[in-house]
């Protein structure tokens, strides 16, 4: 399948550097591979998405977009050598204009001995499985772009904890975290267990508006997450917050005061959902009374275990603030009262008294 592949000079990018040129299509292919060491949920967890959803961005309802086709093995309705037709064809360079997407951690597959740790389909030559490490290589070469969805394919996750046999890891440790693809875009990460629905939308939302020449390049900071959706704090967008600033904390789950002290690592933890929640606003860990366990960082999750154990620094801070919090509560308490009283000339008596200041 050949697309025009004429480039255009971008727009000025965010830092003041020229961007790269990149291809301007009309046609594009997400090729999604779920085979890697995962549970499906970032696939699942897309289609709760609204801004934009799966649907609008497929049935063309966003305007300026190129036509996209999608191949995921979780949404597809093709099954066995129906489905994997697309994914053959870009592996043999027939397909030109496609973008890749993995969901899972990807398997150490020098450790897997004489089998494999995870694969996807079978070679129609030799009938053995295709590892998913194997596509990867056909296909990231010959790509667009490339996207790691949800904590495991970003950063390793759950599988890459210490001890695993797999020795799995992210995308950008298994291709490089310089690499780039052919059309000059380096992995961007959208990590999340599983991930924000609109998080994942919007980024690929920008990749396709990049692609048809509407956007500059896509800013990431230096774990390659899109700077916008990641550069706040889950502390910053919390409605627990101004809790935490007078050292009101939660003793027990249930209550609607700071969950620093049953183990929440908020204040250091780059994630939006407590801003944006889960669907439609709504929803998200700490707002619906859970702690955040940092799950879109790259130190996930060894850094962050044992969960619900109060941090070290949360320990530390906590106390730190605990006097100042005790005095910012009482301040807060009689401003309050104050506050919670009309001026006294306000009354139904004969005489005016609005030059009245008292209490």
């Amino acid at each position: 399948m050949t697309e025009d592949l004429a480039t255009q000079d971008l727009a000025v990018a965010p830092y003041g550097r020229k961007t790269q040129k990149a291809p301007r299509v009309s046609e594009v292919h997400v090729l999604w591979i779920t085979a890697g060491l995962g549970c499906d949920g970032d696939s699942v967890s897309i289609t709760a998405a609204s801004q934009p959803s799966i649907e609008d961005v497929i049935l063309g309802a966003i305007p300026g977009l190129p036509k996209v086709h999608l191949h995921n093995p979780v949404l597809a309705y093709e099954t066995g050598e129906e489905f994997l037709g697309p994914f053959h064809r870009a592996a043999r360079g027939e397909l030109d204009n496609f973008v890749l997407v993995v969901e899972g951690s990807i398997p150490n597959e020098k450790l897997s001995g004489e089998g494999y740790w995870a694969a996807m389909g079978a070679d129609p030559t030799t009938g053995q499985p295709i590892k998913t490490t194997e596509w990867i290589d056909r296909l990231a070469p010959k790509a667009l772009g490339a996207v790691a969805i949800g904590t495991c394919a970003t950063y390793g996750g759950i599988h890459a904890m210490a001890g695993n046999p797999t020795g799995c890891m992210g995308l950008a440790d298994y291709l490089g975290w310089d690499w780039k693809s052919k059309a000059g875009l380096p992995i961007v990460n959208v990590p999340g267990c599983p991930v924000q629905p609109d998080n994942f939308m919007e980024t690929l939302l920008y990749l396709l508006r990049q692609l048809a020449g509407l956007a500059p390049m896509i800013p990431l900071d230096e774990a390659l997450r899109p700077t916008w959706l990641f550069d706040n704090t889950v502390h910053n967008g919390c409605d627990r917050g101004s809790y935490y600033e007078q050292a009101d904390f939660a003793q027990e789950y249930g209550s609607r005061k700071c969950l620093v002290k049953l183990g929440c690592w908020g204040p250091v933890v780059q994630c939006n959902v407590p801003k944006r929640g889960w669907m439609a606003g709504i929803g998200g860990c700490p707002n619906v009374g859970g702690i955040c366990i940092g799950c879109t960082m790259p130190g996930f999750p060894d850094k962050f275990m044992p969960f619900m154990d109060e941090p070290p620094g949360a320990r530390i801070s906590s106390n730190a603030i605990m006097p100042y919090g005790a005095i910012i509560r009482r301040l807060r308490r009689l401003t309050n009262t104050t506050l919670n009283k009309e001026p006294k000339w306000r009354h139904n008596r004969p005489e005016l008294t609005t030059g009245y200041r008292g209490d």
